[in-house]
C-alpha cells in the first residue's frame, strides 16, 4: 500500500489531504484542531473520525500521543541529540530510523520494514509518499509521519 501525504495549500491549521499513490482517490482527510499543541484529527474517506494525533504540552520535549478512537494507543517522543533527529515509539515495539536531514526515514518493529517514508522536494508544501509493506499498518503509519511533521513544523516555525 502506498499513501501520499499532502498538506493542503490555504488552511489555517494543519489540513491534509492523503491518497492512494496508485488510483489518486482520497484515503484519509486529516483536519487539525485549534488547541495547546498540534491535535490533528484523521477522518476516513467517508468523513467519519477514526484517530488522532495530539501533541502533549509542556513538556521539555516533543511528545505525541496516537489515539485510534478514543483509546490512546502509543506515544510517539522526539529524544534530545546533536547530530540527527531521533524519535522513539512506545507503540507495536516499532523504531523510527532516518537520514541527517529526516526527509528519509522508515519505521520498523525490529524485523521488517514497516513503511518507508520519503520526502517530495519543490512542492510548495509538505509534501510525503508512504510505502506501507502490510496495509493494515497505513493508519497507524500515517499517525507516525504526521507526529513527526508537526514537530518539523514546530522547530521551523
Amino acid at each position: 500500500m502506498k499513501l501520499y501525504f499532502k498538506q493542503r495549500l490555504f488552511s489555517w491549521f494543519d489540513s491534509y489531504d492523503i491518497y492512494d499513490y496508485d488510483t489518486g482517490d482520497v484515503v484519509y482527510t486529516v483536519e487539525g484542531q485549534l488547541a495547546w499543541g498540534h491535535c490533528l484529527h484523521i477522518l476516513d474517506a467517508d468523513g467519519r473520525h477514526i484517530a488522532t494525533v495530539k501533541q502533549r504540552v509542556l513538556t521539555f520535549l516533543p511528545k505525541f500521543d496516537l489515539y485510534l478512537g478514543d483509546a490512546c494507543i502509543g506515544t510517539i517522543c522526539k529524544e534530545f541529540t546533536i547530530v540527527r533527529p531521533l524519535f522513539t515509539l512506545d507503540f507495536n515495539g516499532w523504531q523510527v530510523e532516518g537520514d541527517f536531514m529526516g526527509w528519509e526515514y522508515a519505521i520498523t518493529d525490529g524485523q521488517r520494514q514497516v513503511a518507508a517514508i520519503s520526502k517530495e522536494l519543490l512542492h510548495w508544501t509538505d509534501t510525503y509518499v508512504i510505502d506501507v509493506a502490510d496495509g493494515r499498518d497505513g493508519l497507524c503509519a500515517l499517525m507516525v509521519v504526521l507526529a513527526i511533521d508537526a514537530e518539523k513544523c514546530s522547530r521551523n516555525s
